[in-house]
């Protein structure tokens, strides 16, 4: 299989790199710094050395001093080696560091505000469509997702079957964050259910039969875990009543379809719907984190139940999207689409749907969601990720897979949609 280019660019200082296991982070890195320290805290034996002597790595730099590059990968599983950065990032003396991290929960105590200001934060997200090009297949991302492991892998049903595997034993079971394994794995069934929906708490805990507060302290693990996010309601300068839930997602469309249990009692349909709807909000976050927008992603509904999906707000633009598992678009599809606009005529509005047509329907952009997911590139001071360009078809695959996307290669912003 043909090397896949990242988007992901090195932002030229100290930083951290946080993404799931399998999204690429060390394949990315042994390629773009090759000639880097390496400190590889997943190896049991480099992490017992470490873990017994978080000062080694001071000793590791001192006697590498031509080397521009320290790499710690996972570095999560060794809080107290941030201290260690810390000193030598002051000391202005060591290489520059980057530290991976596929978990946020121990950082997070061990001390990432410790390194604010000295180390950016990085995301590394599943396979753009974009970025596989002439390779993406929109019916296969929907089942089995986006992440590299899986979609490089032989038989990636079977890999995504033990991808969600490994985070039960590895990252929840082994890291003991959870005291009842099986209560955990009743949850994840329950909140399955909830993936592209309004996160109601209580009720997954009813269906998992855990306690409210229990089921709270999952959700967390999962977002820690970097396995799950969730969308905040768009608030501002609200005219209706809206509602308070967030919006729950997996990180990847092929996760959720491992973890959706169906039968003869669900509606194909509504299960493609919610695994459409959070492929495209894990591609418009990744443009968002790969661009460097100055927009944040949240969703809208209101107490009378009128919905649009994503919502892109900040400095670089104001933006509504519905996505809609539908060859055609209906009136009622837009109806949504249509009150916001009444809210808030600042805003661009646009549905993405599973035709074939781009259509303009009562100022509303109606684009396919294929050709859309396919289009979608992260430009050097993009504020529109709906533009729609001829020349996105002109997409490469790069043999270094660290070596982004030539921006040359991008259209000019300025084009017309």
């Amino acid at each position: 299989m043909a090397t896949v280019g990242r988007f992901f660019r090195d932002p030229g200082s100290h930083y951290f790199l946080f993404g799931p296991r399998g999204t690429g982070k060390s394949t990315w890195l042994r390629a773009a710094y090759p000639d880097a320290l390496w400190v590889d805290l997943l190896d049991p034996e480099e992490h017992r050395r470490y873990a017994a002597r978080p000062e080694r790595l001071r000793e590791l730099v001192a006697g590498n001093p031509g080397r521009a590059v320290c790499v710690v990968d996972e570095v999560q599983k060794v809080p107290a080696l941030l201290d260690v950065v810390h000193g030598l990032i002051e000391a202005r003396s060591g290489p520059r560091f980057v530290l991976t991290g596929s978990s946020a929960r121990k950082l997070r105590r061990g001390g990432v505000d410790l390194l604010a200001g000295r180390a950016l934060l990085r995301a590394l997200h599943p396979f753009m469509a974009a970025e596989l090009g002439p390779s993406f297949d929109l019916d296969l991302a929907l089942t089995q997702g986006l992440v590299p492991l899986v979609w490089d892998a032989e038989r990636p049903r079977e890999a995504l079957a033990a991808y969600v595997a490994l985070y039960l034993r590895e990252e929840v079971q082994a890291e003991g964050l959870v005291r009842r394994i099986g209560d955990f794995a009743r949850f994840l069934e329950a909140i399955s259910f909830s993936h592209a929906a309004a996160l109601n708490l209580a009720a997954v805990s009813r269906e998992s039969e855990v306690s409210r507060k229990t089921v709270e302290g999952y959700v967390e693990i999962l977002e820690d875990l970097l396995l799950a996010f969730r969308l905040p309601v768009f608030k501002r300068r609200a005219q209706r009543l809206v509602t308070a839930h967030p919006k729950f997602y997996w990180f990847d469309a092929g996760v959720y379809a491992a973890l959706r249990p169906t039968g003869p009692l669900d509606r194909p349909a509504e299960v493609a719907g919610a695994a459409l709807e959070g492929l495209v909000a894990q591609h418009l976050r990744a443009w968002i984190d790969y661009s460097g927008a100055d927009l944040r992603l949240s969703f809208w509904r209101t107490k009378g139940g009128s919905e649009v999906d994503f919502v892109l707000y900040g400095g670089d633009g104001f933006h509504a999207i519905e996505v809609k598992h539908t060859a055609t678009v209906r009136p009622a599809d837009l109806r949504s689409l249509k009150a916001f606009g009444a809210d808030y005529p600042e805003a661009t509005l646009r549905l993405l749907y599973r035709g074939r047509d781009t259509l303009e329907i009562d100022g509303i952009r109606c684009l396919p969601c294929g050709e859309f997911l396919a289009e979608l590139r992260p430009q050097p001071g993009a504020k529109d990720p709906l533009r729609v360009h001829p020349e996105l078809s002109r997409i490469e695959f790069r043999a270094d897979p660290a070596a982004p996307l030539d921006p040359e290669d991008w259209p000019d912003a300025d084009h017309g949609s």
